[in-house]
């Protein structure tokens, strides 16, 4: 699988964008291709690339998971390109992903999809996933408990303090004595 976090598509506007930080009144995002910085408001659609899925015979599939493929296919190289004619286009994403459902993945759609491919390969966003093996998330399991002992071992001491005989507790009122 490869890498999408922190990767966009904004409605309008053509390309890819990376998330650069939060403003005020939206993000600040950074285009892959012009690395020029752009505030999106609120109010404007953006969409993960990570949140993407397509449309198969059986479960819808992840675009993550067509970009890897891909990827494994070129071996890190480029797709085919975006403005080759329709039957070539179709017959590669075919290649990549057999079990597409034929009437909800238009020609369209397998253009983006390519485009945003060869854009990623371009810029050198494409990473693949690094998935955790079995020894590492025991090892951080086992990290997690150990700040839990930790955390139990230092327990706040819940006794309140002594006051002196003969003064009195003032909380919560001005010594000055003006308000």
């Amino acid at each position: 699988m490869i890498d999408l976090t922190g990767i966009i598509a904004i409605t309008g506007q053509p390309g890819l964008f990376k998330i650069v930080a939060q403003s005020k009144n939206g993000i600040i995002v950074e285009g892959l291709v012009d690395k020029k910085r752009v505030n999106v408001y609120a109010s404007t659609k953006v969409s993960t690339l990570s949140d993407i899925s397509m449309f198969t015979t059986g479960d819808d599939k992840a675009i993550e998971e067509i970009m890897g493929a891909i990827f494994d296919k070129e071996k890190g190289g480029a797709a085919i390109d975006n403005k080759a004619d329709d039957a070539a286009i179709a017959k590669y994403f075919g290649e990549v992903l057999p079990d597409y459902d034929k009437d909800r993945v238009y020609v369209s759609n397998m253009r983006k999809l390519f485009n945003w491919y060869n854009v990623l390969q371009s810029s050198g966003n494409l990473k693949k996933k690094e998935e955790k093996t079995e020894t590492e998330e025991k090892a951080v399991s086992v990290k997690a408990e150990e700040k839990t002992k930790v955390k139990k071992s230092v327990a706040k001491d819940s006794t309140k303090p002594k006051v002196s005989a003969g003064v009195k507790k003032t909380t919560g009122v001005r010594k000055t004595g003006t308000a």
